[in-house]
């Protein structure tokens, strides 16, 4: 797995653009269970301003509203964890607050292991997958120098 995971900032991140899908199947499959919790912030859905910039160095501007579900989580032996994650499903959330929370102590490795590693692989091949299809369609413009007779 690489670097980026590693740090709190790279799983969060992992697990917030991680399908649910993938990360409920994962999850069941390390056997995590449910580890037991208290809600600091049950799972509730609002919206964010997204602000992008022209062509990535140009003056900030409101792009637009995103959907986001965001949840904090108190294991019984006190380690607390957070998510954001895109779109309304709350167990999602609720996953990924339980995962930053168990990263933070002895089952940090079964989760880097058997969660965010197999995530991160999903997330290059996507990743490479959509370069490729870009490629794809790149044009190269060329100039044909000319005689002058």
């Amino acid at each position: 797995m690489g670097e980026k995971t590693e740090t709190r900032q790279g799983w969060m991140g992992l697990l917030a653009r991680a399908p649910a899908d993938a990360l409920a199947r994962l999850w069941e499959e390390a056997g995590l269970g449910m580890p037991r919790h208290d809600w600091l912030r049950p799972p509730e859905t609002g919206a964010v301003m997204v602000r992008g910039r022209a062509g990535a160095t140009g003056d900030a501007f409101n792009l637009g509203e995103m959907t986001v579900t965001r949840c904090a989580v108190r294991l019984a032996d006190g380690r607390d964890g957070h998510a954001y994650v895109q779109g309304r499903d709350k167990a999602h959330a609720r996953r990924a607050a339980l995962a930053d929370a168990l990263m933070q102590g002895a089952e940090a490795a079964v989760v880097r292991d058997k969660v965010l590693a197999p995530l991160a692989e999903a997330e290059a091949e996507r990743r490479a997958a959509r370069a490729r299809r870009a490629a794809a369609t790149k044009v190269e413009f060329f100039t044909m120098a000319r005689g002058e007779d």
